[in-house]
């Protein structure tokens, strides 16, 4: 007789990996490689493999990127994010998975495919002034954003309290791949994280259409996904914004629904952990 709980188990890694995969066209799962960039258990792989750490993280992490003039110009003149918001979600959630958890060689196949779709993409903004998606500036903005998000996502949900130690071993992995991308300056610490953030502040600029790629991040909702589950990681990614990011974006901080996002987050992340067998 089948065992009921394993089987409510596999139904809902199946429904997970069809939010991150595109089963549609028979896409299965990033293979886990012995042979990977990183070894098993080390900080990157530990905090990339958190679901709801890396959705919290990769929703606050995009927002702040459109704040970035170059980086929304690419996705507004490059990208159908309009259609497809969940695809382009999708594709970069399988390069994570590909560069931290897939087979060096495929993981270095997927970094040049990057690099060569980053070089046909430029042209011009709003001022007049050229843009190109491969300025190693605007990269760094991007990675330290993502990099910055997805750490926080998972001391906010997983492990509070993991050492300095590890979370600047964080940085030192993830400096690989941005470096194989072209970006420049990169952290290789917490320190140099918050210092590089604080200098490319500077590069922000607040826009009605930073806002309108904000709200489509937070309505879009994948197949499958319960609307309550989308709005409390949509609430959860905008508490963990700064407070001039909120106020760029016209974003209001979660209040009367902070801590029931909080408490629904946690357990979904519990739930998770337990159906990937990662408790």
């Amino acid at each position: 007789m089948p065992d009921p709980i394993e089987s409510l188990r596999l139904r809902l890694v199946e429904q997970v990996r069809g939010v991150f995969n595109d089963t549609k066209s028979g896409q299965k799962p990033v293979p886990i490689s012995d042979d990977a960039l990183f070894a098993k258990d080390t900080p990157i792989r530990l905090v990339h493999a958190d679901l709801v750490g890396m959705m919290t993280g990769g929703i606050r992490g995009l927002m702040l990127q459109m704040l970035h003039p170059e980086a929304l110009q690419g996705v507004l003149d490059h990208s159908n994010f309009r259609e497809d918001m969940h695809g382009r979600l999708q594709r970069t959630a399988r390069f994570i998975a590909v560069t931290t958890f897939g087979h060096r060689d495929e993981a270095m196949k997927a970094i040049d495919r990057v690099n060569r779709i980053h070089a046909k993409v430029g042209g011009t903004l709003p001022d007049g002034t050229p843009y190109n998606a491969t300025n190693p500036r605007t990269l760094a903005w991007v990675h330290v954003t993502e990099a910055q998000s997805f750490l926080a996502g998972y001391l906010r949900h997983v492990r509070p309290d993991m050492p300095y130690s590890e979370r600047d071993e964080y940085y030192r992995q993830f400096a690989v791949i941005a470096r194989a991308l072209g970006a420049d300056p990169v952290p290789e610490s917490c320190n140099e994280a918050d210092a590089i953030f604080r200098e490319l502040r500077s590069d922000l600029r607040a826009s009605p259409a930073a806002r309108e790629v904000a709200q489509l991040v937070l309505s879009q909702r994948p197949k499958g996904t319960p609307a309550a589950l989308q709005n409390v990681i949509g609430a959860e990614a905008v508490a963990m914004l700064p407070d001039w990011a909120r106020q760029m974006l016209r974003l209001q901080r979660p209040v009367l629904t902070a801590l029931p996002a909080r408490a629904a987050t946690w357990g979904v992340g519990r739930t998770l952990r337990w159906a990937f067998r990662q408790n």
